[in-house]
């Protein structure tokens, strides 16, 4: 019990603000503005971190990987599995979440109202000139100087920088091993500067709670505790049912009775850490007791940790469809739907293993390419921390039936025999 309590100590002092902020914003209604600025500094200091984690950390990533144990078969089975699963999860997490409204929209003008940036009069005055698709992923993708990079406004050019600087980076080879060791060194302390900015949330998202529920109403409480709902009644359909799926494609009713038997030290980690990262050694262990060979498990699940997180991408889904339903935003049309589903997509590959903030990243995409204010960050951070452990849940085990049908794809569909 008391590992328990130490593993989620972070998680339920985050939920217990956020009910008392929720109590407080309903009880005092709008007097509860007057908590805005302690609220505005958490938002502040998320957002000055922003630009320095997206460049170490994906650049460090790229940086330090190294070639697989075995050659191109384990690597492309695993890409496939990842690219199958991810986009059935992405699927059910759009289906889930599409007919039902996660907010209230009649509070949305409100809301974005409050959280427009103001523009500035060279904005107000510059010409909008016609551009093609071309030019705006030119302008999406790119900057003309490089300290426009040192902006949360042009994250997606950040992102494909970081990726050229990192694939230089081991092109490099040895020659880059002291900027590597100085980034990764830089990567840690900035790791360290988030935990310290984590230990103000409590604080942060309480008092941004209290005073958005103050101004708009207790029906945005009742949304995250709906969303809180329906995405626990997904996680656990698609644990079980799922999962089930895989393995017996994976390996037949021996592959479910292997994966049954075997999972569980997985899950109950998964939740008791809220860390995928923190799940690999056990993972692997129980992985490789389904018969899955030590070569594929200890690929597919440091990779899976990375690269394939089905509970993160329902819960990008989530988020998503949830900022949807506050901005009044339409998906009218069958390219809405398919942006939406891309993005849920891409915002999973950005978010990293770590209990309680380790979506900042995917979730700033999410803002940006969805075109919504910045300011709607805590929102999406607070959707993350209740939907914590059941993503964490379904991340881990994920990886772990991924490493089945990888095998069944490398080793043939008597894997489990021969592995006997």
């Amino acid at each position: 019990m008391k590992k328990f309590l130490s593993n989620y100590k972070s998680t339920i002092i985050l939920l217990v603000a956020i009910i008392v902020g929720a109590i407080v914003g309903i009880i005092f209604q709008e007097k509860a503005t007057i908590l805005s600025p302690l609220g505005d500094l958490f938002l502040n200091l998320l957002l000055v971190i922003i630009v320095p984690l997206i460049f170490l950390t994906i650049t460090t990533s790229i940086a330090k990987m190294k070639t697989p144990k075995r050659l191109g078969k384990i690597m492309i089975s695993i890409i496939g599995v990842f690219l199958v699963t991810s986009i059935i999860a992405v699927l059910i997490g759009f289906a889930s979440t599409y007919f039902v409204k996660l907010v209230n929209p009649e509070d949305g003008e409100t809301i974005r109202a409050s959280m427009e940036e103001v523009v500035t009069d060279e904005d107000a005055t510059e010409e909008k000139e016609e551009m093609t698709i071309a030019d705006r992923t030119v302008q999406l993708v790119t900057v003309n100087d490089f300290s426009k990079l040192l902006s949360k406004e042009n994250i997606i050019a950040l992102l494909v920088f970081s990726v050229m600087f990192g694939i230089a980076m081991n092109m490099t080879g040895e020659k880059a091993k002291p900027v590597l060791d100085f980034l990764v060194s830089a990567n840690a302390i900035v790791n360290n500067v988030i935990k310290i900015i984590m230990y103000y949330a409590p604080i942060g998202l309480g008092c941004y709670f209290a005073t958005l529920v103050g101004s708009f109403g207790a029906s945005i409480a009742v949304g995250y505790l709906k969303t809180f709902v329906i995405y626990l009644v997904v996680a656990i359909a698609f644990y079980f049912i799922m999962y089930t799926i895989y393995a017996f494609i994976a390996g037949g009713r021996k592959g479910v009775k292997a994966f049954w038997k075997n999972v569980i030290p997985s899950t109950l980690t998964s939740i008791a850490t809220c860390s995928s990262a923190a799940s690999i050694p056990v993972n692997v262990e129980c992985t490789k007791k389904m018969g899955v060979p030590d070569d594929i498990a200890e690929t597919t699940i440091p990779l899976g940790t990375s690269f394939h997180k089905d509970g993160s991408i329902i819960g990008s889904m989530f988020k998503i469809m949830f900022l949807v339903c506050l901005f009044g935003t339409s998906l009218a049309t069958t390219g809405d739907v398919l942006g939406v589903l891309g993005i849920a997509l891409l915002a999973n590959l950005l978010i990293t293993a770590v209990p309680i903030g380790g979506g900042t990243i995917s979730e700033m995409l999410i803002i940006t390419m969805m075109g919504y204010p910045v300011a709607a960050l805590p929102i999406l951070t607070m959707i993350a921390t209740i939907i914590d452990a059941p993503a964490t849940a379904l991340n881990v085990v994920g990886d772990t039936v991924s490493s089945m049908l990888v095998t069944r794809v490398v080793d043939g569909k008597d894997w489990l025999e021969k592995e006997k």
